[in-house]
C-alpha cells in the first residue's frame, strides 16, 4: 500500500463530522513536516463541504513544532455557507496543544476570462535525479521523482523544483491536489537563505515557515511533472517571504504559493 496515499488521509472521529485525525509520518522524535499538516487540514476541510465546490484558497499559521511521530488532531469550524462558497476554520492539535490554525475558503465553479499559461522553462528528462534539497524522513521519497534545478544568485536566485509522483493514483482530483500542498512546503523558504548564500540545511541560522498561503486555480496531476518555481522577494527582521507559482506540465499555472518563514541569526549560548 502506497504511504503517500496514506498520510492526507483523516479519519473523523466524532458523530458532529467536525473533528478528524490524520496520521503520523514518522519518524517518532523528529520535528512534525509542516507539508503534512497543512495537506491534512485541507484534507479535513473539504469532509465538510459539499461536492458541488472545491477548494480557492488556504491560509496556514503554524503555531508550534509538532512530533512527526504523533498523529495530529483537526478541528473543523463551519464559519460560512452560501449558494455558490464556503469557507471553513481548521485547527490542528496534538495531545492538546495547538500547532496550527488555518482558513479555506471554497467555490463552486463560474464561467469567466481565463490566462495563465506560458512556456516551461526546463525539460525536466534531461535533469540529473536530484531529490530533495535537503533530508527529508517524513516523507515517502521513493514515491516520488524530485529534480532541483536553481539558478541565479543573490536576489535573483530561483529555485525551480520539478516533482512528479511515481506510484499510481487514483483519478480523484482532491488527491491530486493534497498531495500537491504536502510536497510543495519542501525546504520552501529556502530560497530566502540561498539570496545570501545560506541553506536550510547548513542550518546556519534558525529557519522553518511561519505562514503558509495557497491559492488554487487549476486541477494538477501529480503523476505528471509539475514545477515549483519560487523566488524570495524581500528579508527583513529576521523573516523571509517567498513566493511561488506551481505550473503543471503543459505550462497552466496550478497554484500560487506565499509563504513567511523565519530566516534569523543563531544566538550564541
Amino acid at each position: 500500500m502506497s504511504d503517500l496515499l496514506n498520510l492526507p488521509e483523516v479519519r473523523g472521529t466524532n458523530p458532529d463530522g467536525d473533528v478528524f485525525t490524520g496520521p503520523a509520518s514518522g519518524p517518532a522524535g523528529k520535528r512534525a513536516y509542516g507539508g503534512l499538516l497543512a495537506a491534512q487540514s485541507l484534507a479535513a476541510a473539504c469532509r465538510t463541504v459539499g461536492e458541488d465546490r472545491s477548494p480557492t484558497n488556504m491560509h496556514l499559521q503554524f503555531l508550534r513544532g509538532g512530533n512527526a511521530g504523533e498523529s495530529a488532531e483537526y478541528r473543523v469550524q463551519q464559519v460560512y455557507d452560501g449558494r455558490t462558497a464556503s469557507a471553513r476554520r481548521v485547527d490542528s492539535y496534538e495531545h492538546g496543544r495547538m500547532l496550527t490554525t488555518a482558513t479555506v475558503s471554497f467555490a463552486t465553479e463560474l464561467a469567466g476570462p481565463e490566462h495563465g499559461i506560458g512556456a516551461m522553462p526546463h525539460d525536466p528528462e534531461v535533469l540529473p535525479c536530484t531529490g530533495p534539497p535537503g533530508p527529508a524522513p517524513s516523507l515517502p521519497l521513493d514515491e516520488f521523482d524530485i529534480r532541483i534545478a536553481d539558478e541565479g544568485s543573490g536576489e535573483d536566485f530561483v529555485r525551480r523544483m520539478w516533482w512528479r509522483v511515481t506510484t499510481a493514483l487514483p483519478e480523484d482530483p482532491l488527491v491530486h491536489m493534497l498531495i500537491a500542498v504536502h510536497i510543495t512546503d519542501l525546504y520552501g523558504i529556502d530560497p530566502a537563505l540561498a539570496v545570501h548564500g545560506h541553506s536550510m540545511r547548513s542550518r546556519s541560522h534558525r529557519s522553518g515557515t511561519t505562514d503558509s498561503s495557497i491559492w488554487f486555480h487549476r486541477p494538477v496531476r501529480a503523476g505528471e511533472w509539475n514545477l515549483l518555481e519560487s523566488r524570495s522577494p524581500a528579508t527583513v527582521r529576521g523573516r523571509g517571504l517567498i513566493t511561488s507559482s506551481l505550473l503543471r506540465a503543459d505550462g497552466a499555472v496550478a497554484a500560487t504559493l506565499v509563504q513567511e518563514g523565519l530566516v534569523a541569526d543563531r544566538v550564541p549560548e
